[in-house]
């Protein structure tokens, strides 16, 4: 070998050893001794804290256990897979603003595999999550963003020669946890969308051994996929999840329940076309096909791109991406058509409360609200035509 050659391959095996010189002291340093050696403040570390303790819906005073927490955990490892899927949940999730995802990637979690986000491809990647799963041994999250094809041996998502359902299989083995990111990973969404041409099913169909937080949403809101991870980071347990698996703090309200437009539902208006004088004014879109009255999901209350807006708030009727089967649950109509019956008027039912209800209970609260709003409704515009009146006269 040429001195060239020995030159250039010293190099690289010294930038390699470097590398993973650098991986192991980062992931071994707790949260808290990573940001002190980047300069972070003893006083934004606190701060830092007060703001995960509120977006965690948790008392003031639970800063102060996360801040012991921080102090002596070493920063998590976590595998994050990318199967069926746009990569939406993985756009969504670089958008957070509390925290940002950049502290999260750098300071809070050790993110040792993620095809999108890492330097490393191709044998370099694989060589890594390889090493962080011997490195890590029931010790790293597995995160999973996109449903799993099983038609045909699974041959419709392979990556590194690997089918994503081998590949689920064997990294699930060693996991203390699974984190299913969006619709894709929980229910398939729309890979497992009738007629389902590659057999997609969603991480909980596979991996029966293991506890699984679904997370899901097309794509999943930022700040939810943050507070998930701030939250097993902290108390390293699950967060409190619903009959389907999801964290009660993010899905255990309907969209409906705060939703900006919800009193024009209560008074009986409607936006009947997208273009009528109602959608100008911001009425309501259940007429439209709004899921929002059977959709659990924190968009009403997180909303989105920095709680600027979300869906409805915008003009567009909810779709009810979070839910099971939303894309093949139209009735055979389309998307727009009005849901047939709405649940009742009580704020605040979740979704284990809404299950167990009886059918007559909803069908009959359904009944008095129609009752109450053609009432209001009428009243209302009876005003309105008196006042017109009056005006005319006047003029």
């Amino acid at each position: 070998m040429d001195k060239a050659k020995r030159g250039t391959l010293f190099t690289v095996l010294s930038e390699k050893t470097e590398y993973w010189r650098w991986r192991l002291m980062a992931s071994q340093d707790s949260f808290y001794q990573y940001l002190r050696n980047r300069g972070v403040s003893r006083r934004d570390f606190i701060k830092f804290c007060t703001v995960m303790a509120a977006s965690l819906g948790l008392e003031p005073g639970a800063a102060g256990a996360i801040a012991e927490a921080l102090e002596t955990k070493r920063r998590m490892p976590v595998i994050w897979r990318n199967f069926q899927e746009c990569t939406c949940c993985t756009e969504s999730f670089i958008r957070t603003q509390h925290p940002k995802a950049s502290d999260i990637i750098m300071t809070m979690i050790s993110l040792d595999y993620h095809e999108t986000l890492m330097v490393a491809a191709g044998h370099q990647a694989e060589e890594a999550v390889a090493k962080a799963i011997e490195d890590n041994r029931g010790n790293y999250i597995l995160a999973v963003e996109g449903a799993i094809p099983v038609k045909d041996g699974g041959i419709y998502c392979c990556i590194a020669g690997r089918t994503a359902v081998d590949m689920l299989k064997e990294e699930a083995k060693h996991a203390k946890a699974i984190i299913a990111w969006g619709s894709c990973a929980v229910n398939g969404c729309v890979q497992a969308a009738n007629p389902n041409p590659t057999g997609a099913v969603p991480v909980q169909d596979i991996i029966k051994d293991k506890p699984i937080i679904n997370v899901p949403g097309c794509p999943a809101i930022a700040e939810v996929m943050a507070g998930v991870i701030t939250h097993v980071l902290t108390f390293e347990r699950l967060p409190e999840l619903d009959s389907q698996g999801r964290p009660k703090a993010f899905y255990g309200h309907r969209i409906h329940d705060k939703c900006n437009r919800r009193a024009y539902f209560d008074a009986g208006m409607f936006v009947e076309n997208f273009d009528d004088q109602g959608a100008k004014e911001g009425w309501c879109l259940y007429k439209l096909g709004c899921k929002g009255p059977n959709t659990y999901n924190s968009c009403s209350n997180l909303e989105w791109n920095g709680g600027l807006s979300y869906p409805i708030k915008s003009g567009h009727p909810c779709i009810g991406c979070s839910e099971f089967g939303f894309w093949d649950n139209t009735g055979g109509t389309s998307m727009y058509a009005h849901l047939s019956e709405v649940p009742g008027l009580k704020i605040g039912v979740n979704v284990d409360a809404f299950g167990a209800a009886a059918v007559g209970a909803a069908i009959a609260g359904a009944a008095v609200h129609a009752g109450l709003s053609a009432v209001t409704k009428k009243q209302m515009d009876r005003q309105e035509n008196e006042k017109n009146c009056k005006n005319k006269v006047e003029g």
